[in-house]
């Protein structure tokens, strides 16, 4: 998630691929609900951290999983959406932290 890129064009690959992947908010919305399952200690440790944003997190992680994308290319891709298309990713986002807050937050 945290990992550095050898060179602008592969930057500017995965940067293509993670504006297609999070443009698509039900395949991005799959991706976090897998992603708050699989990585508990991720989650829980991330997600009861006041100082995060939390939604914004879910879908860095979401990114990561299903394509290996850094966290910064994810961020930059979220400028290339759309209003509407940041809304639709928004709510899958919210959806799934509060489902991660109702059924699968282990305290």
């Amino acid at each position: 998630m945290w990992r550095s890129l050898p060179t602008k064009e592969e930057e500017r690959f995965l940067l293509k691929r993670a504006i297609t992947f999070t443009s698509d908010h039900k395949l991005y919305g799959s991706w976090m609900r897998k992603v708050v399952i699989a990585w508990p200690r991720t989650m829980l440790h991330n997600l009861t951290n006041p100082s995060i944003n939390q939604k914004a997190f879910i879908g860095h992680c979401a990114v990561t999983m299903a394509l290996n994308i850094p966290e910064f290319v994810t961020r930059d891709a979220w400028r290339h959406l759309s209003e509407e298309q940041q809304r639709l990713a928004n709510i899958e986002a919210e959806t799934t932290y509060q489902l991660w807050r109702k059924e699968l937050k282990r305290i």
